[in-house]
């Protein structure tokens, strides 16, 4: 009779089914590789067991930094407020020295993070135990991303984001560059403008105009003028060379190369440690920067360690030839106007010199989204000029 009551009480309320436990891991990974982030993964591995054994086989991991803070910064271990407001101040301008990456509220899921290459017997802590920030007494633990990034074992595809540029600018003024490195530079794009409009009377779709940029290039009969860019012979004036305007620029080239070299640096540890790595960015939220490394270029720093500079902690650049094309005034399709627009496309001297702009230059017109990208292409259409820079 027991039994028989225990039956009809099991058909009357049947245990609950999770049916989430019914997916396989591989749709688990899945889902986790489409999270990414860094502290979301954190906290999903003190979920359960299984998404603890599962957040070490997550391939694409994006890192979000809540500050940048120079070395050199004696706030580094104080409280909070403090640590933000320092890094405030130095997250401007930290090309002179190595980053730390200060990550607000992630200290205990990382600890739960650092469990993950422990035993599966280990206990797995409770919610309670990992997400009790009060308990932290508003302190403020700092971990580099290599600290981060020790307890993930297969990643494949890896971006970085700081906080924001490193390069400070005056408003209005534009200035953006992307770099690829092996051992060292491969090569650095950097287009610049000393100010941006948009026309009022502009009433173009910028993402239907940018995207047919293309057909209209292609038309040999349209003229200079259709494409945006004045009527005349590209030359740059000569109010250029007196008016500051060519230091300007040079300040602008210099600057981006160390942001870009001190960015490589940061990262040989990183590359080091995760031999699975085959695509690595290191951007910014203000979308000023870009350096990314490819699964070749990955590889290359692995066998050929970088040669660092004697003079700061980044990255020594080499020899350098540099393009330069330049336009007083360049309109865009969708109508943004740069003033003083000017693009600097830079390779090695060593490297074999070949045409940056035919075949072998796509890597100049793909550097920036739009609007940005089509600027790039109508600015190489103008005269070209040809510098070089001594390593530093």
């Amino acid at each position: 009779m027991g039994s028989i009551r225990a039956d009809l009480g099991s058909r009357i309320h049947p245990e609950p089914i999770d049916h989430f436990d019914r997916l396989p891991d591989s749709v688990i990974l899945l889902i986790f590789n489409k999270i990414g982030d860094v502290k979301a993964l954190g906290r999903c591995c003190v979920v359960s067991r299984r998404f603890h054994s599962l957040v070490p086989q997550v391939d694409n991991v994006i890192v979000r930094v809540d500050c940048v803070i120079s070395d050199e910064d004696p706030s580094a271990t104080s409280s909070s407020s403090a640590a933000a407001s320092a890094a405030s101040d130095k997250s401007r301008h930290p090309i002179s020295s190595l980053f730390r990456i200060l990550f607000s509220g992630l200290f205990k899921p990382l600890q739960s993070l650092s469990q993950l290459i422990s035993p599966s017997s280990r206990r797995i802590p409770s919610l309670s135990e990992d997400f009790d920030f009060e308990t932290e007494q508003n302190s403020v633990t700092h971990h580099s991303p290599t600290q981060v990034l020790k307890n993930f074992n297969e990643i494949k595809l890896l971006r970085i984001e700081l906080p924001s540029g490193e390069l400070g600018i005056d408003e209005g003024v534009l200035l953006k560059w992307k770099a690829q490195f092996g051992s060292t530079l491969d090569n650095c794009v950097i287009l610049g403008a000393s100010s941006v409009v948009q026309k009022m009377d502009s009433d173009y779709d910028c993402l239907g105009t940018c995207n047919n940029y293309d057909s209209v290039n292609n038309d040999n009969s349209s003229s200079n003028n259709n494409n945006g860019v004045e009527n005349d012979n590209g030359s740059i004036p000569e109010s250029f060379y007196t008016n500051g305007g060519l230091k300007l620029r040079v300040v602008w080239t210099i600057s981006s190369l160390i942001a870009a070299s001190a960015r490589h640096y940061l990262l040989q540890p990183i590359i080091a440690e995760h031999k699975t790595l085959e695509n690595l960015v290191l951007t910014d939220s203000d979308g000023q920067g870009v350096l990314s490394m490819n699964k070749e270029q990955l590889e290359e720093l692995r066998v050929k360690p970088l040669s660092p500079s004697s003079a700061a902690k980044r990255t020594l650049v080499p020899a350098l030839n540099m393009r330069l094309w330049y336009a007083p005034h360049l309109e865009l399709p969708n109508g943004l106007v740069l003033k003083g627009a000017t693009l600097v496309a830079i390779k090695p001297s060593e490297q074999p010199k070949k045409d940056m702009v035919g075949s072998e230059g796509n890597w100049i017109a793909s550097a920036f989204e739009e609007p940005f990208g089509t600027a790039a292409r109508m600015l190489v259409k103008r005269r070209t000029y040809c510098l070089e820079m001594n390593s530093f």
